[in-house]
């Protein structure tokens, strides 16, 4: 085993062990930011009746660019799936079925945004489209079907987390962070 394959192993177990509430906590502010992004664009579009094209967002407003940038989006489905992929040990029981069906779909949202990027890197366009479009969005308006994606990666996130802070004691037993705080669960472990 290498120096690089301990430093990674002890990264790992603290983000699953000592550190998983703040890695954790951090995690999901940056989801949250996230989904502030896409309710305000929604909001523009439906609330405001802005064309899509001028609902941007918050950070779009100021930063034109960042809206249609596939790096951008590529890059924020990659960080969600790594971070549901290194926070997933700590999760145990019922909380870890349902942190897996989160990773699982973001898994399926990552290769959607992959294909995206291709298409805008490469100039070549799936289905004869004029720009690049994923797969699910031949059924469903991009807007739309982003706004599908995360609530339907968000969902089983809370729920995990809400189980994960409230174990049951089999659970709180199998437990390898701090996170259910309670004292009567970190006793029985």
């Amino acid at each position: 085993m290498t120096d690089f394959d301990t430093a990674e192993r002890r990264s790992v177990g603290w983000l699953n062990g000592a550190g998983h509430r703040l890695a954790l906590n951090l995690f999901m502010l940056v989801v949250l930011g996230h989904w502030a992004e896409h309710l305000v664009q929604a909001y523009q579009i439906w609330g405001l009746h802005r064309p899509v094209k001028q609902s941007r967002g918050v950070l779009g407003q100021f930063y034109p660019w960042l809206i249609t940038s596939e790096w951008l989006h590529y890059g924020y489905a990659i960080v969600m799936l790594i971070g549901l992929f290194l926070l997933r040990k700590a999760f145990v029981g019922r909380a870890g079925t349902w942190w897996t069906v989160a990773l699982a779909i973001q898994f399926w949202h990552h290769i959607e945004h992959f294909a995206l990027l291709l298409q805008a890197q490469t100039g070549h366009f799936l289905f004869g489209r004029p720009v690049p479009t994923s797969f699910i969005q031949l059924l469903i308006p991009r807007v739309e079907l982003h706004l599908a994606y995360n609530t339907l990666v968000f969902l089983p996130m809370v729920v995990a987390v809400w189980l994960h802070l409230r174990p049951s004691v089999a659970e709180a037993r199998a437990a390898v962070c701090d996170c259910a705080r309670p004292a009567e669960l970190l006793a029985a472990r």
